[in-house]
Formats: C-alpha cells, sequence, structure tokens
C-alpha cells in the first residue's frame, strides 16, 4: 500500500510539472521592437500597464525603420510598434512578410525643417530638398509638397511616388534622397529637409516650434502595431493593444510630446 501511495504521488508531481510547464512559458517577456525616441518612450509607458494586467514587456530599440521588420518575420521580436501601414504594406509586398497589423497607435505629422530659410516661399530655385529614401514615406512628403503647391505630380503616382512623378517643379528642387534616420542631421548640407516626427524629436527638433511647414492631420500614416500572422489572436496581443490603448499611455503622450504626437484611438 505505501508503495502504490508513493507512485501515485509521485505521477501527481510528475502530472503537475508538465502541467506548471506553459505557465512558466507565459512568464517569458514578449519582444516588442521600436525605434529610438517617441516610439520607445512610449512602449516604456505601456510596458507598465501592461505589467499590471500580468504581460511582461521586453523593448528592443533600433536606428532604422528596415530591421524591425526583418527581426519580427525571423522570430526574433514577438511584434514591433513603429510604421505606418502603407510602409508595412509595402515591406510585405517587397520581401513577402507574413506580418500584419493589429492596432492603430499614434500619428506623427512629417514637418519640413530648414536652417536657412524660415518658410517655403524663400526656398530658391535648384534647392537641396532631402526627402525619405523608403518608397512609402518618400511618396508621403512628395505628396505633402504637392499640398503645399512646390510640385505636381503624375495623378496615378499614388502613396509611391517617387521624384520620377514630378510633372511640374517651378523651383526646380533637387531631390536628395537619404535614409529617414538622416535627414535631420544632414540639414547643415541642405535646403531644407523633411524629417519624421521621431527622428525630429530625437534630434532636438520641435516640430510645432522648429519645423517650417507641416503635413496635414488627415492622413494615412497613423502607425500601428504589428505581429506575426500566426500571432495575431493569441492573449498576449489583446493584452498589449489594451494596454496600448489606455488613458495612462493617452494622457502621457498628451502630456510628454504637446500636439506633436497624436493618440489614434
Amino acid at each position: 500500500m505505501l508503495k502504490r501511495t508513493l507512485l501515485h504521488s509521485a505521477a501527481a508531481l510528475a502530472l503537475g510539472a508538465v502541467f506548471a510547464l506553459p505557465a512558466a512559458a507565459q512568464d517569458k517577456p514578449v519582444k516588442i521592437g521600436v525605434t529610438a525616441g517617441p516610439h520607445a518612450q512610449i512602449m516604456e509607458q505601456v510596458k507598465k500597464v501592461a505589467e499590471k494586467d500580468g504581460l511582461k514587456i521586453q523593448i528592443v530599440e533600433f536606428s532604422d525603420y528596415v530591421q524591425p521588420n526583418a527581426a519580427l518575420a525571423a522570430g526574433d521580436l514577438d511584434a514591433n510598434s513603429y510604421q505606418h501601414k502603407p510602409y508595412l504594406d509595402q515591406q510585405v509586398k517587397d520581401r513577402g512578410y507574413r506580418i500584419v497589423p493589429v492596432s492603430y497607435t499614434v500619428n506623427f505629422p512629417i514637418g519640413i525643417y530648414s536652417k536657412k530659410v524660415k518658410s517655403l516661399d524663400e526656398l530658391k530655385e535648384g534647392a537641396r530638398f532631402g526627402i525619405p529614401n523608403d518608397p512609402t514615406n518618400g511618396g508621403r512628403v512628395l505628396l505633402m509638397l504637392q499640398e503645399k503647391g512646390l510640385i505636381k505630380l503624375r495623378p496615378e503616382a499614388g502613396l509611391k511616388a517617387t521624384p520620377l512623378d514630378v510633372t511640374t517643379n517651378p523651383k526646380k528642387l533637387r531631390f536628395v534622397e537619404l535614409d529617414a534616420a538622416q535627414l535631420a542631421r544632414a540639414l547643415d548640407d541642405l535646403d531644407a529637409a523633411a524629417v519624421n516626427t521621431n527622428f525630429a524629436l530625437s534630434a532636438g527638433l520641435q516640430p510645432g516650434r522648429d519645423s517650417i511647414a507641416q503635413e496635414s492631420a488627415k492622413s494615412p500614416y497613423v502607425n500601428l502595431i504589428a505581429v506575426r500572422e500566426q500571432d495575431k489572436d493569441k492573449p498576449w496581443v489583446a493584452k498589449l493593444v489594451a494596454a496600448y490603448h489606455s488613458d495612462a499611455v493617452r494622457q502621457f503622450v498628451k502630456t510628454e510630446f504637446k500636439g506633436a504626437v497624436l493618440t489614434s484611438w
């Protein structure tokens, strides 16, 4: 009888250990890729809120727009939070990533900055104008310049416009295509440049104070949280989104960025 009791106890302990494994696995933090600057700052606040709901987050910072999607697709990240949908759509098309958006986050109206002029009207003929070299952000800037009356684009170019789609350019602007993260640092060598808000803030530029023009608030370029397709319905994703969309995070964005970053929920 004693032997049988010991066997039953051993079996129960073993079974308990088996069922304990998934719980232990859930204690592993989810890795979220962000770009340095506002996305990282906001995710730090999301991390605090998520921990109260039992979700641990490890934030991984990147200095460019390409690597966060590559790392997510390779399984080195569980999610990322740094890009808008036109950019993600282009990356999926170009690279075949099985990455999907699960929630919108914040909007960063892109701004134009200059150390040489105080308005777009002051740009001289042949001015060197910096734009991002990735298709979606580059097209975004060209559309903004068209909206401001500096150029005209082929109507069919749409969101993916490039300098080759410019049909009218009265000031004969010379477009200098650089990595988005480099544009703020290149202002000394350019007459003006369009800089994404997160990179502008990282460089000490305040959009409301320092930009000579800004993108319209009505924009398709709201940022999002992305995950691998097979993970989109997992419980941790819902917890992540709920934490991001919390009142605490909304208030942080409003207080910290003073209108340079807008919440989309």
